[in-house]
C-alpha cells in the first residue's frame, strides 16, 4: 500500500498509530505527541476506517495491537527506524559528531557501570543525542532497533561489525552483614553451609552465567539457592540486601557498594565484552566518537576490568 497523504495512508496517521502502539494508551501517546487524547483518538479511526481493519483491541486497561495491527505497526516501526537512521547519518560531518546515537546493552551493565560514566561524553558531545536502551535481550541492529550495542556474547550476526573491548570476570559477593551472620566461607565446600542467590529462569544475558552451580555439582557438594533472579542487577541487590552469596561481574564490587568479595581464588569463565555496530555505520561520528570514549573509559577502570584489546574492529560477513 503506497504512502500517501490523500489516500488511506499518510504520514500524520502513521506517526500517531506508532506512538499509540508504543505507548499502550491514547493518553500517554497523546503527551508523546503533544495532541489532544481525542485528536489521537479520531487519527487512529480514521486510519481504521480508511483500512477497513480494526488496529487495536480496546479495554479497560489500555490497548492490545490486533494481529493486523501488530502487522502494520511491525512495518512502521522499521521504517521510522530507518528514517531515524538515515536522518543521523545526513546530518553529521566527520568534524562535527551530531544527531541520535541508540545505545542498547544488558541491564546490569547499563545501569551499573555505563550510565554514570556518560556525563563526560554527553557534555563534550552536545549534539549528539544519546539514548540508552537496557535490555536482557539482544535488539536487532540490522532492523536497526539500536544503533550500537555492548554486548558480552559474541556477536553471530552476518554484516555487523565488532570490536573486542576486553573481557570481565565473574566472582562470588556478598554484604557484610551476611557473612557477619552466617560466618566467612574459607573453601568451596563451605558453600553447602550457606544460602546462595542464582541466576534463574529467562533470557540468559551473558555466557556463562550458571558457573558456580555448575562447579558445585560437578565438585559432588549439594546446595540450596535462598533466591532465583532472572537479572544480573536482581541478584546484585538480593546479594547487598544480606539474602545469600551470589556471582556477579567484578564491575559490580568496582561501581556497587555494600558488598564484598568472598572466595577470591574463585572464578568464572571469562566474559567478553564487544562493541558492535551495522556495516552502514562504518563512517558515522557520532558512532566512532562513542567507541573511542567507551574504549578509553574501560582503559581507566583496567584497575578492576582486565585491559582492552587493542585489536581493530572487525566486520562478521555470513558463512
Amino acid at each position: 500500500m503506497p504512502l500517501r497523504s490523500n489516500g488511506r495512508l499518510d504520514w500524520d496517521k502513521l506517526r500517531v498509530f506508532h506512538a499509540v502502539a508504543e505507548a499502550g494508551s491514547f493518553t500517554h501517546a497523546s503527551e508523546t505527541l503533544n495532541l489532544s487524547q481525542s485528536a489521537v483518538s479520531r487519527q487512529i479511526s480514521a486510519l481504521e476506517e480508511a483500512l477497513g481493519v480494526s488496529l487495536f483491541h480496546r479495554h479497560a486497561r489500555g490497548l492490545i495491537l490486533t494481529e493486523q495491527g501488530d502487522l502494520l505497526y511491525k512495518t512502521v516501526h522499521e521504517v521510522f527506524s530507518k528514517l531515524n537512521s538515515v536522518e543521523g547519518l545526513l546530518t553529521e560531518t566527520k568534524q562535527n559528531a551530531e544527531g541520535p546515537l541508540r545505545v542498547t546493552t544488558t541491564v546490569a551493565f547499563g545501569s551499573v557501570w555505563l550510565t554514570g560514566r556518560l556525563k563526560d561524553f554527553i557534555r563534550k558531545y552536545p549534539d549528539i543525542q544519546v539514548t540508552l536502551r537496557l535490555d536482557d535481550q539482544e535488539l536487532d541492529l540490522a532492523m536497526r532497533e539500536a544503533d550500537v550495542a555492548i554486548r558480552f556474547n559474541e556477536p553471530k550476526q552476518p554484516d555487523l561489525i565488532q570490536r573486542h573491548l576486553g573481557n570481565l570476570r565473574s566472582k562470588l559477593y556478598a554484604s557484610p552483614e551476611y557473612l557477619k551472620d552466617r560466618g566467612l566461607p574459607q573453601t568451596l565446600a563451605d558453600l553447602k553451609n550457606h544460602d546462595l542467590v542464582l541466576f534463574g529462569e529467562g533470557i540468559v544475558p551473558v555466557a556463562s552465567l550458571h558457573w558456580l552451580p555448575d562447579l558445585l555439582t560437578k565438585s559432588k557438594i549439594p546446595f540450596r539457592a535462598g533466591l532465583r533472579v532472572n537479572n544480573i542487577y536482581g541478584i546484585y541487590r538480593a546479594v547487598k540486601a544480606g539474602i545469600g552469596i551470589g556471582p556477579l561481574p567484578e564491575y559490580f564490587l568496582q561501581e556497587g557498594r555494600g558488598i564484598v568479595q568472598v572466595l577470591p581464588e574463585l572464578e568464572g569463565p571469562p566474559l567478553d565484552a564487544y562493541f558492535v555496530y551495522p556495516e552502514e555505520l562504518r563512517n558515522s561520528a557520532r558512532v566512532t566518537v562513542f567507541r573511542d570514549y567507551l574504549v578509553r573509559e574501560i582503559a581507566r577502570a583496567r584497575s578492576q576490568l582486565t585491559v582492552v584489546s587493542q585489536a581493530p574492529d572487525t566486520i562478521r560477513t555470513a558463512s
